[in-house]
């Protein structure tokens, strides 16, 4: 979306062909962890051109920077992110692109927030916090369309450090099934992250059937 230009010191790659001119950025999975799950074999991302997403936990916006080029100029990302320290390097990175919408803000209250958002049609959740099931959820209310998409970032050493990492995702996923999401798809991180993994799937209200 921004041509010439790497966010994070990523490599890219320059194809010509006859009078134009691409360019492909190189999608690290060592620093993204939705282009770990990519290479570890997920099915589907559910981003598409167009699409409003509402990210949770966006740091200083590497992997926003790779979904705002996926969803185009005609989709926007939310960025929410409570550091202020990363919040300026998400800053520097929505004035070059504008889809993408900085929120500098705690993401447990979106209350405080929600004057700058539409209804969105997926929510990316990537926050170390115990209760983050819960954060989303509460999000989810209030931002996410009925049947949207949802995809969440488990960190079980930021849950409980003494139980099992699988036990843990299990946990996870019977609490987001009591919030209304369904999940569809689970898969661990290793070799890129340890001892993470992420839920892709569909949030439903009680009128929602699928």
């Amino acid at each position: 979306m921004v041509f010439g230009e790497s966010v994070y010191g990523e490599k890219r790659i320059l194809i010509k062909e006859k009078d134009q001119k691409s360019e492909f950025r190189i999608w690290n999975p060592f620093r993204s962890k939705l282009s770990a799950a990519i290479l570890g074999g997920i099915d589907d991302i559910y981003l598409k051109p167009g699409m409003k997403v509402l990210y949770l936990g966006a740091a200083s916006g590497t992997t926003v920077s790779h979904i705002s080029d996926i969803i185009g100029i005609d989709g926007t990302i939310y960025a929410v992110e409570f550091s202020h320290r990363s919040g300026r390097d998400l800053l520097n990175l929505a004035k070059k692109r504008q889809n993408i919408i900085p929120i500098i803000e705690d993401a447990r209250h979106p209350q405080k927030y929600r004057m700058f958002l539409t209804m969105v049609d997926l929510i990316f959740s990537d926050i170390a916090q115990p209760d983050q099931a819960r954060i989303m959820s509460i999000n989810a209310n209030h931002f996410l369309r009925s049947g949207g998409f949802f995809i969440i970032t488990i960190k079980a050493s930021c849950i409980d450090s003494t139980s099992e990492p699988s036990l843990i995702f299990s946990k996870e996923v019977q609490k987001l099934q009591k919030e209304n999401f369904k999940p569809i798809e689970q898969i661990t991180l290793e070799p890129y992250e340890r001892d993470h993994a992420m839920v892709f799937g569909k949030f439903r209200t009680q009128k929602f059937s699928n």
